[in-house]
């Protein structure tokens, strides 16, 4: 991939701009009281009560910024009960804060308030770890990046050109499930914005990622006959079997197309070992590289389905599909990205990125046709695990950084037009 030029040589910091940054310093304490309180509110993405007070707090945080915060409902979901039963799911509500929507230039800043630990996860409090180290749910997936973004913007409002520019700020529960509500907004608000910024956490070396996969999930559901195992075991078809000749074909799919991967996550079926099973659901995630390889995948994967619909007594339905499409290192995103080097450099970071097979809402954004930078949040690891952690000294770090960001598109120095006018060249994924 070609370099991308930009204007900007070297960054020279204002007097405002050195203002807000010092200001930052002295907020770490307070972040981490406040990073520690949100990290004991269990906010599993299943957990509505948990979700509900989290989003509460969140509302109320928020609320020290200029603008309207909403609350918006998220577009119902589908979800393939143990049963084999197909359920309608509604989702909790965002959060939404926008602020001088007619402002010339648009930001959108995503973020989700939602994690993976469910409700009686053995996770549910922080502790000191030592080495600058914090461990806790959530802290740096995502409610660290939450605090960054916060404060990233209380600063930002307190510089000179900040009137110049106009946000939306996302705040979603869905995103550990693959953002299936919060899909749609996230679309329409990536595709009036001009870039994008978002808070997953970086690596705990400072590490951005760059180029994600693509990522869909799916559930199949195999149906077959019941009979008693002993007495009529011949007049059985037994779904579990079957789910696990799709299962075994489909893991010989991995290696046959670079990129791609296939992996079956939870099988349900079964009950009393004298009954042979007439049902299976087989649950399972596919990342890849490039938007092309979805067309493979869905041929595959339709090839096994029919297969399995041949057995004799067996139906096999499959459901789901792609849910975030792959985001390139395109130049768009490069830009945007060499900008984040550019004010990392200014502050004493030197601001690496890697490929990622993880996806999150940037690929969603870029797939809105907005150019984006998507490990904004705290330096952290371990995360999706009982021994996530953040680095401390990152709350304040990456804040501050967030921060010139900002400001620097707000004088002019980021052409966030010209990034947006590369990405509709590219033609994202959404529009291909």
């Amino acid at each position: 991939m070609a370099k991308i030029e930009t204007n900007i040589t070297k960054l020279a910091l204002s007097a405002s701009e050195k203002f807000a940054l010092k200001a930052l310093g002295g907020r770490q304490a307070a972040m981490q009281k406040k990073m520690i309180a949100w990290s004991h509110i269990n906010s599993g993405s299943h957990n509505k009560d948990g979700l509900n007070v989290m989003r509460a707090q969140l509302c109320e945080a928020f609320s020290v910024l200029p603008g309207v915060i909403s609350e918006p409902q998220l577009s119902p979901g589908k979800h393939v009960e143990p049963n084999g039963v197909i359920l309608n799911v509604q989702y909790e509500p965002a959060m939404l804060l926008q602020v001088r929507p007619k402002a010339d230039i648009q930001i959108v800043l995503t973020g989700h308030y939602d994690t993976v630990f469910p409700v009686d996860s053995h996770f549910q409090t922080t502790a000191d770890l030592g080495d600058d180290m914090l461990g806790g749910p959530g802290v740096a997936d995502m409610k660290g990046g939450i605090l960054v973004m916060l404060e990233a913007l209380k600063a930002f409002e307190a510089s000179e050109h900040a009137q110049n520019v106009g946000y939306s700020v996302l705040l979603s529960p869905d995103e550990e499930i693959g953002s299936p509500g919060s899909a749609p907004l996230l679309a329409k608000l990536g595709s009036k914005a001009h870039i994008g910024l978002t808070y997953e956490p970086a690596l705990a070396d400072g590490s951005l990622a760059g180029a994600r996969k693509g990522s869909g999930n799916f559930a199949l559901i195999i149906k077959g006959r019941a009979a008693h195992a002993g007495r009529e075991h011949h007049l059985g078809r037994n779904a579990i079997n079957a789910m696990a000749r799709f299962s075994v074909a489909m893991d010989a799919l991995n290696g046959e197309r670079e990129g791609v991967t296939f992996n079956m996550a939870k099988i349900d079926g079964g009950g009393a070992v004298n009954i042979v099973p007439d049902l299976a659901i087989g649950r399972f995630n596919v990342r890849m590289l490039h938007t092309e390889d979805q067309v493979w995948i869905k041929d595959k994967l339709g090839e096994l389905v029919e297969v399995a619909n041949r057995e004799d007594g067996i139906t096999a339905e499959l459901t789901g599909g792609f849910t975030r499409p792959p985001k390139p290192m395109a130049p768009a995103n490069a830009m945007v990205f060499d900008w984040v080097k550019q004010a990392g450099l200014v502050l004493g970071l030197d601001i690496k990125w890697k490929p990622s097979g993880g996806v999150c809402e940037g690929n969603n954004l870029w797939a809105s046709g907005c150019p984006n930078v998507d490990t904004l949040g705290v330096r952290g690891g371990e995360i999706h695990s009982d021994r996530e952690f953040v680095m401390l000294s990152s709350l304040t770090e990456r804040a501050r950084l967030s921060a010139l960001i900002l400001m620097k598109i707000a004088s002019g120095e980021f052409d966030v037009k010209q990034a947006k006018a590369l990405a509709r060249k590219e033609k994202p994924y959404a529009d291909s």
